[in-house]
């Protein structure tokens, strides 16, 4: 690709000014202002976006800027003069047009002197947003009550807060030739696998697109090049405490402004089923909600396949079991009911996404109450299949990886159609052919369902098992660590 020419910094600033307005939409876009100064005889400007950048910053500025006719005498040095009286701790000069209007545009302001070629930046954004508060999808019982908001400024001071590690890195790169992302990545630089960290860059660097206005999720897209894999390859998360416990194991996180979800890379089938709630309980609690939540995982995925298979064939049953499967007759088959129920349960929670919250709860009433209670009675569905869609969905929700959770849902439906077709072979081989599957899944050339496959002992026996934070002294070992122990050692 072409390299794009870049146009220095008139030393004129009404030539640069005339450039605005022809370029940029200065005088016409409303947001986009510009304030000139007479200092010392010379023209001086400065350009800002409103609502992007602290007004208050901006006048103290101002202030300073015309104290220097008061204060100084007239010089050949007003450049550097300026440059001393703007009383922030961020300001860094750029010698091209093209990353003036980019640093403006970012909420940044630009102060140009005449006579000179350079132009001041000053950060003082100011983004809107929340401040913030604990995500919805990720919340505990005991733990601290911040998360991530759409800042990626306020992102990095929460996880830098809670690592004040000098090592600790935040690389920023700007992406999107229209929307001009701000992009982080976040790594520890002595634990951090360099190689990694290089895939990550490269991948980054290489993204030609208009503008990010999906974030995090279309980054995601090129980064790993998902296609049509339903099961997530990444990990998000909202809370400012797993991603630096995940930065302390050597992970790399990708922070994308405008989100408040952090990327962790890489990451395996198993990161997507741990939750803050089993570290923030003693390691008997955790391994009991941990082991719950396999079960939840279970009847997820195998409850209905199993369930619809007895009742193709209740041979199949144990003795003690025979009560299985309906015990009346119905014009409408099984399957369809399992499927009918599957996707009306799934509608209900899309729904519940764009339901407002006090009207929630009366839509599950109606779900409840009138539309399943009144299914059962008019004879569109068996008991038993509300009973067991109803468990397989409760599995499902106690997923914590909502993009694991739905993927988990279509390999369902599927083993549920092989069973329909080909009932004993059609379920074995359906759960053969996912394992399969998912076994060659890679992640940033990370196997998806390590330690299981390949097995690791000791890795394995860490996710069944919650151990104690002062037990637990090796970083996993599928991120390739530089620094494998988590506790410094014995002086």
């Amino acid at each position: 690709m072409p390299e794009i020419k870049k146009t220095p910094i008139p030393k004129d600033p009404a030539v640069l000014e005339e450039y605005m307005q022809k370029n940029v939409g200065l005088n016409k876009s409303f947001d986009l202002g510009v304030r000139k100064l007479k200092i010392l005889k010379k023209n001086v400007q400065f350009y800002y976006i409103n609502g992007l950048t602290d007004a208050g910053y901006i006048i103290e500025l101002v202030e300073e800027l015309v104290a220097i006719n008061d204060n100084e005498r007239l010089s050949t040095h007003l450049f550097d003069i300026v440059h001393n009286r703007l009383v922030h701790q961020s300001v860094e000069p750029v010698k091209t047009i093209e990353e003036a209007v980019d640093e403006v545009l970012s909420g940044l302001i630009a102060v140009v002197v005449e006579g000179y070629s350079e132009a001041l930046i000053v950060d003082v954004r100011s983004y809107p947003g929340r401040q913030p508060m604990e995500p919805d999808t990720e919340k505990v019982v005991r733990g601290s009550r911040d998360g991530y908001v759409e800042n990626i400024i306020i992102n990095t001071a929460l996880t830098r807060r809670r690592i004040r590690d000098p090592r600790l890195r935040f690389e920023i790169f700007r992406i999107g030739e229209r929307s001009k992302t701000d992009i982080s990545i976040a790594y520890i630089d002595d634990v951090a696998n360099p190689s990694l960290i290089e895939v990550i860059k490269k991948e980054l660097k290489s993204i030609k697109i208009d503008g990010l206005t999906m974030a995090d999720k279309t980054v995601e897209e090129f980064l790993v090049k998902q296609g049509y894999n339903p099961y997530p390859l990444v990990r998000y998360t909202e809370r400012a405490d797993v991603a630096a416990t995940h930065l302390l194991e050597g992970h790399v996180l990708i922070f994308v402004d405008t989100s408040p979800s952090v990327i962790i890379t890489p990451t395996t089938f198993f990161h997507h089923l741990q939750h803050a709630e089993e570290y923030r309980q003693s390691p008997a609690v955790g391994t009991f909600v941990k082991w719950t939540r396999f079960l939840g995982l279970l009847a997820s995925l195998f409850l209905l396949p199993l369930w619809y298979l007895f009742v193709l064939d209740p041979t199949l049953l144990p003795k003690g079991l025979e009560f299985i499967g309906p015990n009346e007759q119905t014009n409408i088959p099984i399957i369809a009911q399992l499927f009918i129920a599957d996707i009306g349960v799934e509608m209900f929670r899309i729904a519940a996404i764009h339901t407002p919250t006090p009207l929630s709860t009366a839509m599950g009433l109606i779900a409840a109450v009138l539309i399943g209670q009144i299914a059962i009675d008019v004879g569109l569905f068996q008991p038993e299949v509300i009973l067991y869609v109803a468990v397989a969905s409760i599995g499902t929700f106690a997923t914590p990886s909502y993009e694991l959770s739905v993927a988990n849902k279509m390999a369902r439906l599927l083993l549920l159609v092989a069973v329909a077709f080909f009932h004993i072979p059609g379920l074995v081989i359906g759960c053969t052919l996912y394992i399969l599957f998912v076994t060659n899944i890679k992640s940033l050339n990370t196997p998806y369902l390590w330690p299981l496959i390949p097995f690791s002992p000791k890795a394995f026996v860490q996710i069944l098992i919650r151990r104690s934070m002062p037990g637990a002294k090796i970083r996993p070992s599928i991120v390739q660590p530089r620094n494998k122990y988590k506790q410094p050692a014995k002086s």
